[in-house]
């Protein structure tokens, strides 16, 4: 009996077909990138913003705009530039001369999907002002607080920090992100259809015939599932150990902080809904491990200039925990 409650109570019918959707719309266009585009759409079911990295021209900003064309909710692009003001982002107070006082007008952060094009090219006055909306939802202008509508989702891209004219981002700001999906460059196969599809393609406008397959009540609603999703305590008891074996790494000058330990278990319960399961299993934690973590941790300076990286060292860390079976 205890069995058919269980089971009536994570029905994930819909929600494989919402995601099966969304990844047949995207394959129309984007050719590769199965595991990013799946770590995007977890990172939407499990509510958290998304930071996707790539050198210019791998497609991240094509990839972020499609999965905001298959979700039916107010989507706005804001491009990030050195010059660029907090009001540019976040609106400002403007006088009205028929009431004769000021009205705030909503800047373009006003949206239920956000993308943020170059985000590391505005320098830190701007990145600061993302500070309050991504954590709280909501921003705080001449004492007035403004709430954001759910969903709220940021997808912000950004080049490698070693490119001309990027900033670092803060740690507290790099924090806010649930993943930072990193877009590498195709396989030789993957460029050659690439080059293919785009010399056969009638029309220079990709996305026209690209059709929502999800509206954003379906987004909340998906959420609401996905956060029931059943997590045994040994398998909470293994997440916190790979974050508290990460604040003692030697090769780490930061690790883990515990929002990082909460997102592993958001993004693993999302991965295994994707996946068709109701529970989350090791594989999920450790599938999820690396996006999650590899822009919270931060190198010993000496590891840095060894050329190791983030990801080598959560690997490390994982290897030296006992996976609970």
């Amino acid at each position: 009996m205890e069995n058919e409650d269980f089971e009536q109570r994570t029905d994930l019918t819909k929600l494989s077909a919402a995601v099966e959707l969304i990844k047949a719309t995207l394959a129309q266009i984007i050719v590769g990138q199965q595991d990013a585009i799946e770590l995007i759409i977890a990172g939407i079911l499990a509510d958290g913003h998304i930071l996707i990295e790539g050198v210019p021209g791998v497609a991240k900003t094509l990839t972020a705009k499609l999965v905001a064309k298959a979700i039916d909710a107010k989507y706005s692009r804001i491009q990030f530039t050195p010059d660029l003001m907090p009001s540019d982002v976040l609106g400002t107070s403007v006088f009205n001369p028929k009431s004769t006082a000021f009205e705030f007008k909503q800047g373009p952060i006003f949206g239920n999907i956000i993308l943020i094009d170059e985000i590391n090219r505005a320098p830190a006055k701007t990145q600061s002002a993302l500070f309050e909306v991504m954590e709280e939802r909501q921003v705080t202008i001449d004492g007035h607080t403004y709430k954001m509508q759910e969903p709220f989702i940021v997808l912000a891209t950004q080049n490698p920090v070693d490119q001309e004219g990027t900033y670092r981002l803060p740690e507290a700001q790099l924090d806010r992100f649930l993943f930072k999906i990193e877009i590498k460059y195709p396989s030789l196969e993957e460029e050659i259809a690439i080059v293919t599809q785009q010399h056969q393609q009638k029309t220079t406008d990709q996305l026209s015939h690209i059709k929502a397959v999800l509206a954003a009540e379906d987004v909340i609603n998906l959420r609401k599932q996905v956060r029931e999703l059943y997590v045994e305590p040994k398998i909470l008891a293994f997440t916190a150990q790979i974050i508290h074996e990460s604040r003692s790494n030697k090769s780490l000058f930061l690790g883990g902080s515990p929002r990082a330990s909460l997102a592993i278990v958001n993004a693993a319960k999302a991965l295994a809904a994707i996946k068709g399961r109701d529970f989350v299993t090791p594989d999920d934690i450790i599938a999820v491990a690396k996006p999650v973590l590899r822009h919270r941790i931060i190198l010993t300076p000496d590891k840095e200039m060894e050329g190791v990286t983030p990801d080598e060292v959560i690997a490390q860390i994982i290897q030296k925990i006992e996976i609970p079976r």
